[in-house]
């Protein structure tokens, strides 16, 4: 996570510049809202996330960094000793909880019930940001309908929300080789 605002460049992605300024000053932070970034791959929506993590580490700020794989990994690894709540509760007492690339993977039963007890537990309590190619109100397409609705409920209810259109930025970026079969 080496993104910061200082490489960010802000005529690149699509995010339009009022939120990016807004969002930056971290006020949504202590007021325990929410931000979910949509859109397609490398229109900056990491980027931005991780460019926000670290403004918030550099007001004191703590933060709790996943993906949905990795984030289901941990609460799997919790739910073997019994201590999910006690997983939960640490994970919560950071001010920003990060979930990146919702949507990349399937979601398993296990995944999205992560997921629900995750944003459960931060709602209006804590902040979370998350980074998916799926709006959330597109969540049940990728786990259970019921946790699907019931996290998004609690995650859209003070929330931003930002949906990225546009190319890839990396492919943009990307030097391409060819590759001539040889006959």
């Amino acid at each position: 996570m080496g993104k910061t605002f200082a490489s960010w460049r802000e005529a690149d992605p699509s995010i339009p510049a009022p939120p990016q300024s807004a969002l930056a000053i971290l006020e949504w932070i202590g007021r325990a809202e929410n931000l979910a970034i949509t859109g397609p791959s490398g229109t900056g929506k990491t980027h931005f996330v991780e460019a926000i993590v670290h403004a918030v580490i550099d007001a004191g700020m703590r933060v709790s960094w996943f993906t949905l794989e990795s984030f289901t990994a941990t609460v799997g690894r919790a739910a073997a000793d019994r201590s999910i709540s006690k997983t939960i509760a640490t994970i919560t007492q950071a001010e920003l909880i990060v979930v990146d690339d919702i949507g990349i993977l399937p979601s398993s039963q296990a995944a999205a019930e992560a997921f629900y007890r995750l944003v459960d537990a931060a709602y209006e309590r804590r902040s979370l940001a998350i980074t998916s190619h799926l709006h959330p109100a597109g969540f049940d397409t990728i786990m259970p309908k019921t946790l699907a609705t019931a996290a998004v409920d609690r995650l859209l209810h003070h929330a931003h929300v930002i949906t990225t259109e546009g190319t890839s930025l990396r492919l943009s970026e990307a030097r391409w080789t060819w590759v001539i079969p040889l006959t």
